[in-house]
């Protein structure tokens, strides 16, 4: 059976009506009904919390949140909680870290923390006439956002710039105010999108006063105003330097240098062929996103930035690069993202909260560096897997456990298991012919 018709009210049903809702609709078995039940939070006042969170809420998905430690970032010693499910990724943070705390540990730095907020609008008019209404008013714009900003600039946020941008050659009579936000320790969406909405209710109103006084022909309609979530100036540069020498431990059959004019090769082919490229970023955000989840951060705004810059020259490219140069060898990531630490999930969720404790309370900038480091930690362990024993032997033998918990394997069989896939690849189907055998 399945939804015959449209429900009305379904977003005041009970979580309790949904589920019995589902039971009926969909046939789901009790052992399914009950396991939903079963990963609510046993106090209700939790569980409102994380109702409140999201809408329609029937129950809660659990991630495994996990600790990589031995990050030594700028000279500072950090523990790191991920919150991701992919099998090996916190083991390859916390192997890559521990190896690099060795040979100097992740250097990182940020440029401008900028934010990006446009207000999208369609005038008919002459061109002249709305760029020298700008010019004249912009910063009376600015001065009249006074209200909206004034509790953000006192934490040093606020307005950093605006300008007027014609985007007639893509669009008939499409223009933009662009404006670049510093948000302090916030995210800072919501104020961004707040004094946007103010921004283009003020620009209207002088446009149209402009109109009528000087008796010019045009309209102005906004369409939107909203924040962007790429933003190319805010980036974080993270990086790793050794020389080759210590590079010999990744393989016995090749030598230091060996090792690292490979490694080189790989990131480059990432820089060069898409394809590869985006499973090469998809191993970069394995560590990052897994700290900004933890973080209560926004990992899709994320990515969705990462990701557009990837592509800024017309080319999707890696986003790490990787040298050789006099025996030195030197791996790098610079990616650009927003990230908070103070307001929204990360100030309402108690493992965001308990993640922020355990970083020693970032600010926005440190957090950014340490996100970044998760991600080249990453990278360099994905890379080095692919360019000496393959990726599936590390990967699957971190899946061997799940494989047996998908098989319904004792505890004698797991044990027995593990212990012969020691030193073999696993596969799923070998690891089913040895239970079943």
């Amino acid at each position: 059976m399945a939804q015959q018709k449209a429900i009305a009210g379904f977003s005041k049903w009970s979580a309790d009506e949904k589920l019995n809702w589902l039971k009926d609709t969909f046939g789901l078995p009790e052992p399914l009904v009950r396991d939903l039940q079963s990963h609510r939070h046993q106090d209700p006042d939790m569980q409102e919390m994380y109702e409140e969170f999201s809408e329609n809420t029937v129950s809660n998905f659990f991630i495994p949140f996990g600790l990589a430690p031995n990050f030594l970032v700028n000279g500072k010693w950090y523990v790191v909680p991920m919150a991701i499910e992919e099998s090996s990724v916190v083991a390859a943070a916390s192997h890559a870290a521990k190896f690099w705390s060795a040979h100097g540990g992740f250097t990182a730095v940020v440029d401008d923390p900028v934010k990006v907020g446009q207000v999208h609008f369609i005038w008919t008019g002459a061109k002249a006439f709305i760029a020298d209404l700008f010019s004249r008013t912009r910063e009376a714009l600015v001065a009249a956002m006074e209200p909206v900003t004034a509790s953000m600039k006192k934490r040093g946020g606020g307005i950093k710039a605006i300008r007027l941008v014609d985007k007639t050659g893509e669009m008939e009579n499409y223009y933009q105010l662009h404006v670049d936000f510093r948000t302090a320790e916030a995210m800072g969406a919501n104020f961004i999108n707040t004094v946007l909405e103010a921004l283009a209710g003020k620009w209207k109103a002088l446009v149209q006063e402009e109109a009528a006084a000087k008796n010019a022909t045009g309209t102005l309609e906004i369409n939107m105003a909203i924040l962007s979530n790429y933003t190319p100036e805010s980036l974080v540069k993270v990086s790793v330097e050794t020389g080759v020498s210590a590079l010999g431990i990744f393989d016995p059959d090749l030598s230091g240098k060996e090792f690292a004019e490979k490694f080189v090769r790989a990131v480059e082919i990432a820089r060069a062929d898409p394809y590869r490229a985006v499973t090469h970023n998809k191993g970069i955000f394995n560590g990052m996103d897994g700290v900004v989840i933890a973080t209560g951060n926004d990992f899709r705004a994320v990515e969705a930035c990462g990701h557009a810059y990837a592509a800024r020259d017309g080319q999707y490219r890696g986003l790490s690069s990787a040298s050789l140069h006099d025996d030195i060898f030197r791996f790098e990531l610079e990616v650009p993202m927003s990230v908070g630490t103070v307001g929204g999930l990360t100030s309402g969720h108690p493992l965001a909260r308990a993640t922020l404790k355990i970083l020693q309370e970032p600010t926005a900038a440190e957090l950014m560096m340490i996100i970044g480091a998760a991600g080249l930690a990453n990278n360099f362990s994905a890379v080095r897997s692919l360019i000496t024993s393959g990726i599936q032997k590390g990967h699957m033998k971190m899946h061997l456990t799940n494989i047996l918990r998908q098989l319904g394997a004792t505890d004698a069989q797991k044990q027995a298991a593990v212990a012969y896939f020691m030193d073999k690849t696993v596969s799923y189907a070998d690891v089913r012919k040895f239970i079943s055998g």
